[in-house]
């Protein structure tokens, strides 16, 4: 038995950026000289991002550079810009609303009614306040007051796997769970300042958005299941302690990618990977469609060398990173819900990776399959 997803939604903020104006708001956070400029330049370009949406745009029109006043403009080459607690006020007053509107398109496709919902679970890696985005979505949407919470914290891309495992994890020790699972993430909050390259690669990735399940382990009465999420994997990589890491810092959260990560993908994620869909009795020429979180272009491209897949299939996840940039932790189910739209094949893998270096999977199905047997 397997977690039923009934209805899927997502959201985005109201405003986006191209990003060649993203590059050009650069300049004003890295200080470069004219030779770096150029290189700030082609690193955008390099992305494979087209456009991104945060929550700190006021506007898409007119210059670059004053389309949003969270940042200011660096003051010196020592200046950080705002403190974590004036990012983490934004982000308290900023990540609800991108929450709810979510949760309530996957309500509302579900045929779930709010009052239904047994267990909540939220993810979320760029923000924290207590009581959290879990309250509004209580109060807003109408769900118990008594809803089983459960908080999936600083995972990091793969976090909703995370939550999707604790959503199936309730939906099979519980016949009558509803489960509304829920990731927010605003991660322009963490942009940083100076000339870093790290900091630079990440400034260019990433971006802010939510999306939301609602599964359960039966599927009503004339609502088919959209998929059927039916095991979840993960696998830490020895001696990668390291390769990516995500902490609190006095200006914002940071993150370390080392180069190495696309080396570690290649050398690790098949042997990995075989073993695990052994165990379902699959093998990687069996899957139909791939999810695949794209930390970035090189990320994609060390998934295709290691699993020995054609560049078609990551349409979805290339698509999705084009349009929307890294919203770390809602992107693969954007990525998921891009891949039923376009009536993709199942079984379906879906792939992320975070800080460690760790991997984690999920293995979708048709309702009704049985995959393993």
């Amino acid at each position: 038995m397997g977690l039923m997803i009934l209805g899927m939604g997502t959201a985005v903020p109201p405003f986006r950026i191209s990003q060649a104006d993203a590059a050009q708001v650069a300049r004003l956070f890295a200080g470069p000289t004219d030779g770096q400029e150029r290189t700030l330049a082609a690193l955008y370009r390099r992305t494979g991002v087209e456009t991104r949406h945060s929550t700190i745009l006021q506007t898409e029109s007119g210059p670059a550079g004053e389309r949003q006043t969270f940042f200011p403009g660096a003051a010196s080459a020592q200046d950080r810009g705002p403190s974590t607690a004036e990012r983490m006020q934004q982000f308290d007053a900023a990540a609800a609303p991108l929450a709810i509107e979510a949760a309530q398109r996957a309500l509302n496709e579900s045929g779930v009614a709010a009052a239904e919902i047994t267990h909540l679970v939220t993810v979320s890696c760029s923000g924290f306040s207590a009581p959290g985005f879990d309250y509004a979505l209580i109060g807003e949407l109408g769900l118990r007051r008594g809803v089983a919470r459960t908080h999936v914290g600083f995972m990091g891309c793969h976090g909703a796997l995370n939550g999707l495992r604790v959503a199936r994890a309730f939906a099979e020790s519980d016949p009558a769970a509803r489960i509304l699972v829920c990731a927010v993430e605003l991660c322009s909050l963490h942009y940083r300042y100076g000339w870093d390259p790290e900091s630079l690669v990440a400034n260019a990735l990433f971006s802010d958005g939510a999306a939301a399940i609602v599964g359960s382990a039966r599927t009503p009465a004339n609502q088919p299941a959209i998929f059927e999420l039916q095991s979840n994997g993960s696998h830490c990589v020895e001696e990668t302690i390291d390769a990516m890491t995500w902490r609190v810092g006095n200006h914002g959260f940071e993150m370390t990618l080392s180069a190495r990560v696309p080396d570690l993908i290649v050398e690790h994620l098949r042997p990995w990977l075989e073993r695990w869909l052994n165990d379902h009795k699959l093998t990687l020429g069996e899957i139909g469609s791939w999810a695949v979180h794209p930390g970035g272009p090189r990320i994609l491209g060390a998934c295709l060398e290691a699993i020995g897949l054609n560049k078609a299939a990551l349409t979805a996840s290339q698509q999705i990173l084009s349009e929307f940039g890294n919203m770390s932790s809602p992107t693969l189910l954007f990525i998921l819900n891009r891949l039923r739209m376009t009536a993709a094949p199942l079984p379906c893998v879906a792939l992320g990776f975070g800080p460690g270096l760790t991997i984690e999977a999920a293995l979708f199905g048709a309702h009704g399959s049985c995959l393993g047997c």
